[in-house]
């Protein structure tokens, strides 16, 4: 286990500037509706037996259909994008190029022995990743904030955007404090001219040890020379979707969670109607849905919130795009969906 993995929590100046949040209360961050990691209470041991006892589906029988794409011959004027697993994919708009929570470690955890990602869901590394004007961290969770993929991306990259805190973990790793922005809920940061980032409410939690909501967990809306795009990060439903979707939509395309939910943490994790109902809410012409394909972190079938979101969007008609990971793919066009994920 690499312990420094584990970061650092929030002090000093940046801590004076947590405690001055309208989101920061009693020594944590809370969410806008009152949330619960387990609201009903659930055994502890109980959720443990289940995980330790989950179906062999939870793992893909085969390996993982992925394309290898020269990520560095990206030179396109439409927007692309291209899909790691999980939550982690490359948005490459004109000469603008960001990273969103990238984990090319092969585990969502600080431990070889827990999180091992698919076989064929994790054939990109940092080093294939181009030159980044922007990497966007949505909290410090370790399926989206790994201390290995910083380290090696950081000579690449410009500038780094992400939660109220968070930049203590990132410093403690060696990060350039200039390189960092912070932000809290609803609070935007140009990148230059044409280029603006809001960070968003969530309905999560956040911590790399036992202590919980030291640092700030977001979404983001992007305004890319007037293109919309809403990242979405790990969250539950709850009525920010609607308020996000009047305030800033309509969204061109948007990230939305979908996976590694489950009955006894249903707040902070969408099932994927809910995910379709979000899509709907933030008023999105093409949904994306990520945060699924690499880790078991639950106890569905690796496949099941696919299946699930493309029934509940076919019925509801919103259009949606599943890539494969490694495709290069462009939301502003028309894309030929296959079920590459029914095996």
């Amino acid at each position: 286990m690499d312990r420094r993995s584990l970061g650092k929590n929030p002090s000093g100046e940046r801590l004076k500037q947590i405690q001055k949040s309208p989101n920061y209360h009693e020594g944590h961050f809370r969410n806008v509706e009152p949330t619960s990691v387990n609201p009903d209470n659930v055994s502890i041991f109980k959720i443990l037996f289940k995980m330790l006892n989950r179906p062999a589906e939870v793992r893909p029988s085969a390996e993982i259909p992925h394309i290898e794409t020269d990520l560095q011959a990206l030179h396109l004027h439409e927007p692309v994008v291209v899909w790691f697993g999980h939550s982690s994919y490359l948005i490459k708009i004109g000469n603008f190029t960001m990273l969103v929570d990238p984990v090319f470690s092969g585990n969502a955890s600080p431990s070889r022995f827990f999180g091992k990602a698919f076989d064929g869901a994790d054939s990109y590394n940092a080093e294939d990743i181009p030159a980044l004007d922007l990497l966007l961290i949505t909290h410090d969770h370790y399926d989206h904030l790994d201390r290995s993929s910083i380290v090696k991306l950081l000579p690449k990259t410009q500038r780094i955007i992400t939660s109220l805190g968070v930049g203590a973990h990132l410093e403690y790793w060696g990060v350039p404090k200039e390189k960092i922005t912070e932000l809290d809920w609803w609070q935007s940061t140009l990148i230059n001219k044409g280029i603006e980032i809001t960070a968003t409410p969530a309905r999560h939690f956040s911590g790399r040890g036992f202590n919980r909501g030291k640092t700030l967990w977001s979404s983001f809306v992007l305004n890319i020379n007037d293109l919309r795009v809403f990242v979405g990060a790990d969250s539950g439903y709850d009525m920010r979707f609607r308020e996000i979707g009047r305030k800033y939509g309509p969204f061109d395309f948007a990230f939305l969670e979908c996976g590694q939910y489950n009955e006894y943490w249903p707040q902070i994790h969408m099932f994927p109607e809910e995910t379709v109902k979000a899509a709907k809410d933030l008023d999105t012409k093409v949904l994306i849905p990520v945060h699924w394909g690499k880790f078991v972190l639950s106890m569905h079938p690796w496949n099941e919130p696919v299946k699930r979101l493309v029934k509940a969007a076919d019925e509801q008609e919103q259009k949606y795009l599943i890539p494969q990971i490694g495709e290069p793919f462009y939301p502003q066009k028309d894309y030929e969906q296959v079920a590459w994920w029914e095996f």
